[in-house]
């Protein structure tokens, strides 16, 4: 099993971190998933530069801590763990579905900590029929667990993913599944300064390219790319992910 355990201003996180030649590219992972999410992609992008990886608080084997959770706490707990390391030079932030919404927070709060921002099928809230299916399904979770709430499964999600997020901690998920019904980014992204890149995934049945457009749009000079994959793209095409990130931070420059 990957991870190392440290303390990062009050919050115990497990993370990995493989030390490359260039500064660190941070990967978030998405909503019931965990640092395991990336394990496919980080090989070949620890080729091109450091790769550090988590586990967000709640989540895997980072502590459990209980309340609510915002998303300017989840931006911050990025913050604290690069002090924790020592890592004190701007880095790549890369996240995938709500893992997106954290590392385009992080990079609107701490525009000195970011370098570069890749923001992969991004989740950045819910609206209408979709943010009440989300009300539903915490309160199944709540109620009955993880299994029961996603009984439905879902023909593009992937077994592995399937597995990770069976194993989540109810608490934490369902801690999760409120900060994104009541996320809105709409103050944050226009905020961000760095070079972004959004990425569409063609065959994504929880986010249209029209979902993510507008995303893209609301962030200043970012750029917009549509790729063949499923919303759980670093699982589905690792290889992909890795092309798209490594081409993008080579043309911002990314040392």
């Amino acid at each position: 099993m990957a991870g190392r355990w440290i303390e990062a201003g009050g919050l115990q996180l497990r993370y990995d971190f493989d030390k490359g030649r260039r500064a660190p590219i941070v990967l978030i992972h998405e909503m019931g998933g965990t640092l395991e999410s990336w394990d496919d992609v980080v090989l070949p992008l620890s080729e091109f530069a450091s790769v550090l990886r988590y586990d967000q608080r709640g989540v895997g084997l980072s502590e459990k801590v209980p309340g609510l959770v915002t998303i300017d706490q989840l931006a911050g707990d990025l913050v604290k763990l690069l002090d924790a390391l020592s890592i004190e030079e701007p880095v790549a932030v890369v996240g995938n579905a709500v893992g997106a919404s954290v590392a385009a927070a992080f990079s609107a709060l701490h525009p000195e900590r970011a370098a570069a921002l890749v923001m992969l099928a991004p989740a950045t809230g819910l609206s209408g029929d979709r943010r009440e299916a989300a009300l539903r399904r915490i309160e199944t979770i709540e109620l009955r667990g993880v299994r029961a709430a996603f009984a439905g499964g879902g023909f593009d999600v992937p077994p592995r993913f399937a597995t990770l997020r069976l194993a989540s901690d109810p608490m934490g998920l369902c801690a999760m599944w409120r900060m994104l019904a009541d996320l809105d980014m709409t103050g944050l992204l226009p905020r961000i300064v760095c070079p972004t890149l959004v990425a569409h995934a063609k065959r994504d049945t929880s986010r249209t390219e029209q979902d993510i457009a507008r995303v893209a749009g609301m962030i200043p000079g970012a750029c917009m790319a549509s790729l063949n994959t499923t919303h759980y793209m670093a699982m589905e095409t690792p290889r992909l992910v890795c092309r798209t990130v490594t081409s993008f931070l080579e043309e911002c420059g990314f040392q």
